[in-house]
């Protein structure tokens, strides 16, 4: 079970821990962290959602993203999350001096009566060379496929709605990109 800090509307932890399920089920604001991956082509890696996820089943989404354990800093739970999720066979673990702080924001989104989403995100990038798909693997029972994208394939796949709504994420990361 996932234990989740309890944090107040102003992003302030308010001592409360609390499953992540509870935590849905009741609205109450926490904290995650979105990891986008970007290779030395300028691509990002996207992850396709498995079809069994409770939540934007089989959209395309940004390459990592996760809550942070009760007690875990932003840093932490985005390596935890992609050494987890997304594993790039480069010999070494990524390592929270390798991330790139890019922002913070809020998001609140209910998707039914018992699964509110009151979170604050904490946005990173990842700068990998030398990665291709054949040498990352992932977690398949959160994952069904994985791409590369460039900025116009990013672009376009948000005009599509193909993509999990993260509009301030995608517009960071392609202001990101395009100055690269």
């Amino acid at each position: 079970m996932e234990l989740i800090d309890v944090l107040n509307e102003n992003g302030i932890p308010t001592g409360e821990v609390l499953s992540r399920d509870e935590v849905h089920k009741r609205g109450l604001w926490h904290r995650a962290i979105i990891v986008a991956i970007v290779n030395n082509e300028n691509q990002v890696l996207l992850q396709q959602r498995s079809d069994s996820k409770e939540k934007n089943p089989g959209m395309w989404d940004i390459s990592v993203a996760g809550h942070i354990s009760s007690g875990q800093d932003s840093l932490s739970a985005a390596a935890r999350e992609i050494n987890e999720e997304v594993s790039v066979d480069l010999g070494t673990k990524v390592d929270v001096k390798e991330f790139r702080f890019m922002t913070s924001f809020r998001s609140q989104v209910t998707y039914r009566e018992d699964f509110i989403e009151n979170q604050f995100y904490d946005f990173f990038i990842l700068r990998r060379t030398k990665m291709r798909p054949e040498n990352i693997t992932f977690q398949e029972s959160e994952v069904q496929a994985i791409r590369f994208v460039s900025l116009s394939e990013l672009q376009t796949l948000r005009e599509k709605k193909k993509l999990v709504n993260r509009e301030n994420v995608y517009d960071v990361l392609m202001n990101y990109l395009f100055r690269m």
